[in-house]
């Protein structure tokens, strides 16, 4: 009995210590090895550009914000150029000395530099750039060879994993960090196309555009943005490398990129909606409208349909579908299925290109414009036809957008995207409208105003707001 317990005993310690020998690769007791080999792939990026300033012609003297002559006498004062410095982070993929990086790294850049490890410095020139993923490909003025990184399967990368970030934090170069993938497939409504991967390596400002590593030494994500205004709190977001890589490709061959176009706008389906169109569950993205000409006009597409599925690939939710779309071939037929009258229908598409489509044209000539209202300590924009639209709000709604609110705002417990409607019982038309109202109370004895606003879930709302 006493040999058959000392048997079962010896079998347990083996057991856990080959356990443990298991659970210790995945945790490393170092990271020295893993980044002395990746650092030499890994770049300093360093943008020069030129700004145009203009002095106060009345020293001294400064009108009141929202005067009417404020932006007039600035129109007088004397155009100074100054030059304006940005740092950043990169990578190399290629030994002829290609390198991505975000493209907010190098938008606007007269001069881009790249410092390698060991401190040599290069001039490198743009070969391609994306604003909607914020990507973007350099290439090294050199015929030197440089020591390329890969691109790996993000896809394969799980939470949990361990990963460490290289790059240029805070002008700080070569700094490695540490951590694990915390989430996938975030959307944080920074780019068009958001597929993030978040980590809590640390990351802050410089680290942009640098490499996300596994374990395995593979690019699986480009480190592009991070929570908190003050620097890392843990909370930092990387582009996925399977993402990226398409769009790479796409720049490093063409110059520029060839998105798939479908000509819809959508909006996520509610609970509500699901259960007035008999759908199962809350899937898919309903279409709003059908873009005149598009390859979705003329495949059939119809307001209020919902797509399900598109080139074979489930949409469960309304975030999905433009990103599969953007990385379809210009040109191929899909099948997309959609419900319509409580039933499936598949519809062939041939899509277009969205870089040449009217919808893109548009898009990029409508940007809407921010306005800073001070008194409030708050940006606004406009409130739109497709704001109305996609919010179903009343047709004669107006109003300003909250897009920005800062920390010691009077009206900091709000939210990004609630609506200014009514500001001292006045319609509010335009943004001009709320400026005008919230200047003028500042400038009266009790400095204070109500405003009404719509929250994210059209709830009406009045505020009484006491100005500084």
């Amino acid at each position: 009995m006493a040999f058959r317990f000392l048997k079962i005993f010896l079998v347990t310690i083996i057991f856990l210590k080959f356990s443990t020998l298991a659970n210790s690769k995945d945790a490393p007791s170092s990271f020295a090895d893993l980044a002395e080999k990746l650092m030499p792939s890994v770049v300093n990026i360093s943008t020069t550009q030129t700004v145009v300033t203009r002095t106060n012609p009345f020293p001294g003297f400064e009108f009141p914000p929202g005067s009417p002559f404020e932006d007039m006498f600035k129109d007088f004062g004397t155009p100074q150029e100054k030059k304006a410095y940005a740092l950043g982070s990169g990578f190399i993929i290629d030994a002829s000395g290609i390198i991505v990086t975000n493209n907010h790294v190098i938008k606007g850049a007269e001069d881009i530099l790249v410092k390698i490890e060991g401190g040599k410095e290069y001039e490198a020139q743009v070969i391609g750039s994306d604003p909607f993923s914020d990507l973007a490909v350099l290439k090294i003025q050199s015929n030197e060879k440089f020591k390329p990184v890969k691109f790996g399967d993000s896809d394969k990368a799980r939470i949990g994993d361990w990963v460490i970030a290289i790059g240029n934090p805070l002008g700080l170069s070569g700094t490695v960090t540490a951590g694990i993938i915390s989430a996938r497939n975030r959307n944080i409504g920074m780019t068009r196309y958001e597929d993030f991967i978040q980590t809590d390596a640390s990351i802050n400002q410089g680290n942009s555009g640098g490499p996300l590593f596994n374990m395995d030494g593979d690019v699986i994500g480009i480190n592009t943005a991070i929570f908190g205004r003050e620097g890392n709190i843990g909370i930092g977001f990387a582009i996925t490398s399977n993402n990226a890589k398409i769009v790479v490709d796409q720049l490093i061959k063409y110059g520029e990129t060839k998105r798939g176009w479908l000509g819809v706008r959508i909006q996520f389906v509610t609970k509500e909606i699901a259960e007035v169109e008999k759908l199962d569950k809350p899937r898919g993205a309903l279409v709003v409208s059908v873009a005149d000409g598009s390859p979705s006009e003329k495949g059939g597409i119809k307001s209020g349909d919902i797509i399900l599925e598109f080139d074979g690939k489930i949409i469960n939710e309304m975030k999905e579908l433009p990103l599969i779309v953007a990385q379809t071939e210009v040109g191929k037929t899909v099948n997309v299925k959609i419900w319509r009258n409580k039933r499936d229908i598949i519809k062939k598409i041939k899509l277009g290109r969205l870089e040449t489509s009217e919808d893109f044209n548009i898009k990029k000539a409508e940007a809407p414009k921010t306005t800073i209202i001070e008194g409030l300590k708050i940006s606004v924009r406009a409130l739109t036809n497709e704001d109305i639209e996609a919010r179903n709000l009343p047709k004669t709604t107006t109003g300003a957008i909250i897009t920005k609110i800062e920390n010691d705002s009077p009206i900091n417990y709000l939210n990004v995207n609630n609506i200014i409607v009514e500001a001292q019982k006045k319609k509010i038309k335009t943004v001009g409208d709320l400026k005008n109202i919230v200047n003028a109370a500042i400038r009266s004895s009790d400095k204070t105003i109500m405003i009404a606003i719509y929250n994210n879930q059209n709830q009406k709302r009045y505020i009484g707001v006491k100005l500084d």
